[in-house]
């Protein structure tokens, strides 16, 4: 059999510059380890099976792949796989507005002009680390207790701790351990001065199923947290754009806002540089 598949560019800000996503649309649900498989062939970061709802207000639905393990929602992979959706021709039931169905629940999509954007989803886990999660953070990204200027846990799916540092340069300076003996997900958030093209610098870095640290190129769902939390402490006042990947050779861009209800969007640019069909799967 073949299915119909897109390699999709999410969160560029040129061709080839944002985190690619294999969107791959399904008739309906093949067992959950050839998902895993074809996941770990494709070997992105996140691979997107794109089904038909189940929930009546739903548009898709989608189940997200890492290398590792099936996720209730990322953020790439819900604006690639809205894209996707829309490129193959579909419509959505609502002018305006597309509804994801995920693990984690609906997940509602705006489209303005080129952009899509996704309003985050709540956190499932929050707070400050313990004494003992903070250090051992510190000691993975290979800094002192004194250059963490606020950590909390900001989880809505993955597993995110979040740690703010000083300034973008120290986020970039990073240079974290190459493997970890247990699993974890840290995203890194510093501002930018006054004045830049972005407001901020991100990372995001997280164990794979042999425990070696992967680095994301760009990570919708931690800067959807990140968002949450910027706000929440009033370190973000404003709509801002983020920055991330250049230490993996990418230039991400990630427009937040918050609208007058309070929900906070995460969008950017999607790209379809790949088209055609998966054959044997």
């Amino acid at each position: 059999m073949s299915f119909p598949f897109q390699m999709v560019d999410v969160f560029g800000s040129g061709s080839f510059s944002g985190n690619p996503l294999a969107a791959v649309m399904l008739e309906g649900d093949p067992d959950a380890e050839e998902m895993q498989r074809l996941t770990r062939w494709f070997n992105l970061s996140e691979t997107a099976f794109l089904l038909p709802p189940t929930h009546p207000d739903a548009d898709y639905r989608v189940r997200i792949f890492t290398l590792e393990r099936e996720m209730p929602f990322a953020g790439h992979p819900t604006l690639g796989s809205c894209h996707a959706w829309l490129t193959a021709g579909n419509v959505a039931k609502l002018p305006g507005k597309i509804v994801q169905e995920c693990g984690a629940g609906l997940v509602a999509i705006r489209r303005d002009r080129t952009r899509l954007s996704f309003a985050a989803p709540p956190l499932i886990r929050s707070g400050p680390p313990s004494r003992a999660e903070l250090d051992e953070a510190r000691r993975f990204l290979g800094i002192e207790a004194g250059e963490i200027v606020d950590a909390a846990w900001i989880d809505n799916g993955p597993g995110w701790l979040g740690v703010r540092l000083a300034s973008a340069e120290k986020v970039l300076s990073l240079n974290p351990a190459r493997s970890w003996p247990v699993r974890l997900d840290i995203g890194v958030v510093g501002a930018h001065p006054p004045g830049s093209a972005t407001a901020f610098e991100v990372r995001a870095f997280f164990s794979d199923q042999f425990g070696m640290i992967m680095e994301d190129p760009v990570t919708g769902s931690l800067n959807a947290s990140v968002a949450q939390w910027l706000f929440e402490t009033g370190v973000a006042k404003g709509d801002y754009v983020a920055a991330q990947g250049r230490c993996r050779g990418r230039e991400g861009r990630v427009h937040v806002s918050r609208d007058d209800a309070g929900t906070i969007w995460v969008g950017g640019e999607t790209r379809t540089h790949v088209a055609g069909r998966l054959q044997g799967f």
